[in-house]
């Protein structure tokens, strides 16, 4: 008797552990993603070559550069205002798409006058934070680099891999938000 109670209390000792956690059969070294991330910076320093090519090319107008890590000049400069737009303003503008080899990858024409809600609709990187540096009935030309732009995947259309856009950007109207009561 005693033996039997000796092996049922092993046996339930042994059966109380949890199952033990496989390995996996193949380890991740992280190479992939460190590749890429050097991929990354390689097309970047390439586009922001070209970008520095053009600017020093065209020396004649002062180009800024934001911090976001695109460069602009103005075509119009508001003087009379120094309000730029904020999170929930409506701003009314036009714009265009080109390659930074000027080739029109989509005209003012196509694209339209765009009412666009500040920080709560989608746009491109490098729009969604051109809109904010600029005043009402300012004009400016941005450069942006591929992944300020539709990145890797491009926009399924006219615009494709890891291509640098250069746009022209009017802002036509800007209506302030109105404060909740």
């Amino acid at each position: 008797m005693k033996t039997r109670i000796g092996i049922l209390l092993c046996l339930i000792l042994t059966a109380c552990n949890g199952p033990e956690p496989r390995k996996p059969i193949q380890t991740k070294s992280g190479s992939f993603f460190k590749e890429s991330v050097e991929r990354s910076k390689k097309l970047l320093q390439l586009e922001e070559q070209k970008i520095q090519d053009i600017i020093k090319i065209d020396s004649l107008k002062h180009y800024n550069h934001t911090a976001s890590g695109s460069w602009y000049h103005y075509w119009s400069i508001n003087d009379s205002t120094e309000y730029t737009p904020k999170t929930d303003d409506l701003v009314v503008f036009t714009y265009d798409l080109l390659t930074l080899d000027n080739d029109t990858l989509y005209s003012t024409k196509d694209i339209g006058v765009v009412t666009y809600k500040v920080d709560k609709q989608e746009l491109f990187p490098g729009l969604r934070n051109a809109v904010v540096l600029l005043k009402e009935n300012e004009k400016a030309t941005f450069l942006f680099p591929s992944s300020l732009a539709f990145g890797y995947h491009g926009d399924n259309n006219r615009i494709g891999t890891n291509v640098p856009l250069k746009s022209t950007l009017t802002v036509l109207k800007i209506e302030k938000q109105k404060l909740a009561n």
